[in-house]
């Protein structure tokens, strides 16, 4: 008789946010509970963004507290500090955290594995201790690619090893199982010597988005969007000064908050560029907003080698919608990209971004698609599918490790 597996799942954000982490796994989560799979899950109370903290005040959990989540798992909330945007303040509060998870964890029910999901890098070491002290298999999830990242961002500076990437190195060799969310990272794992890497890409449910009608073969007006994180990784000043160089036969709507969006905004104003801000959209919101668009913005910096293995995560959603994909990006989310059919790949430059922009303006048609991209996600990264390899892998791990599965 097959046993009913039981999982620990260690994550900084989860239900009710609304965050990467939270995305990933409350669907990933839906389709163990679907097998019947017991989950626990520890996480800190519910506390971003901070303009929903009143929100999250009744469903978000207490201190210390076991809820039911709206699988049927139980979350177990351990306390947080608050903190604002500096990198410094928000590492103190992951610290923190982590180390309440750690007693939180050794009181939940019976587990079989123990999932740690990063870049918390405090809740990777929570992740180690936690399954040393419960001697259960540690499968270490690398949603990005730390400790790469790091280095890239200049949070990590010298010829000479951190601290940061020993420790993260550390953890990766001793973990069970890591999993990437990208071919690419796993791959440059693989060649540190670390061999038992699998990939789990990001994804979405298709069946909850859907396929939108093309937009008008006639309209005055270009309309573009980027709905997302307003940082530092996104390059999104190239996006402004490409529609300062088309003016006002275009419109750029960019959707979300983020720690340059005020600099953003600052220079729409200095350019005088046909730029409208919004703030974070959901729901039907979000739909209305991507009906209206003629092309999507996918965006990354091209100066971060790291990104090179990265995909943001939105790539997949406006391939679902079967929207055309600007696209900004190198490596694998540029394979991505051309393997979907899903728009066109232009180098993060204005001039460029602005050619691109004109011509679609210019002959709409290239802004029909064929349903190719959707049909892609449905075959590559619906949730559906992932949570099954993933599934397997946890059954394979549990087998190696003599748990009857």
């Amino acid at each position: 008789m097959r046993q009913k597996i039981a999982v620990l799942l260690l994550t900084h954000s989860y239900w009710p946010e609304s965050s990467p982490p939270q995305r990933r796994w409350s669907a990933i989560v839906s389709e163990f509970r679907k097998q019947s799979w017991d989950v626990d899950v520890v996480t800190p109370v519910a506390h971003s963004p901070a303009e929903s903290r009143k929100a999250f005040a009744g469903i978000g959990g207490k201190v210390f507290r076991s809820q039911p989540g709206p699988n049927g798992e139980r979350i177990h909330r351990v306390p947080f500090l608050p903190h604002g945007k500096r990198h410094l303040w928000r590492l103190v509060d992951q610290c923190f955290s982590a180390l309440w998870t750690v007693p939180a964890g050794m009181f939940t029910r019976r587990a079989d594995v123990v999932i740690v999901t990063v870049p918390s890098l405090p809740m990777m070491a929570a992740g180690y201790l936690l399954a040393r002290l419960r001697r259960l298999p540690l499968v270490l999830e690398m949603r990005d690619a730390w400790p790469d990242l790091a280095r890239d961002a200049r949070l990590v500076q010298g010829s000479v090893k951190s601290g940061f990437e020993i420790f993260a190195d550390f953890v990766q060799r001793r973990a069970d199982l890591v999993v990437t969310v990208t071919d690419g990272f796993a791959d440059v794992l693989r060649s540190r010597g670390i061999s038992n890497v699998a990939t789990i890409s990001n994804g979405l449910h298709v069946s909850s988005l859907p396929a939108l009608p093309a937009p008008p073969l006639k309209r005055e007006v270009f309309e573009a969007l980027y709905l997302g994180n307003h940082g530092e990784s996104q390059n999104l000043e190239t996006s402004i000064r490409a529609s300062a160089i088309v003016g006002d036969r275009m419109q750029l709507h960019m959707v979300g908050s983020g720690s340059r969006k005020p600099l953003l905004q600052k220079l729409a104003r200095e350019l005088g560029a046909p730029v409208t801000f919004h703030p974070s959209l959901h729901g039907q919101d979000v739909l209305d907003r991507y009906a209206s668009a003629d092309t999507c913005i996918v965006s990354l910096r091209d100066d971060w080698k790291s990104f090179e293995t990265t995909i943001p995560s939105k790539t997949y959603e406006v391939l679902a919608l079967g929207r055309h994909t600007t696209a900004m990006v190198l490596g694998e989310a540029a394979r991505v990209i051309s393997e979907a059919d899903a728009g066109d790949i232009v180098p993060n430059d204005p001039q460029a971004l602005a050619g691109l922009w004109r011509g679609l303006a210019e002959d709409r048609t290239r802004l029909v698609r064929n349903g190719t991209s959707r049909a892609w996600v449905q075959n590559h990264a619906d949730y559906g599918v992932l949570s099954r390899r993933y599934m397997d892998l946890i059954r394979d791990l549990l087998a190696l490790n003599g748990r009857a599965t």
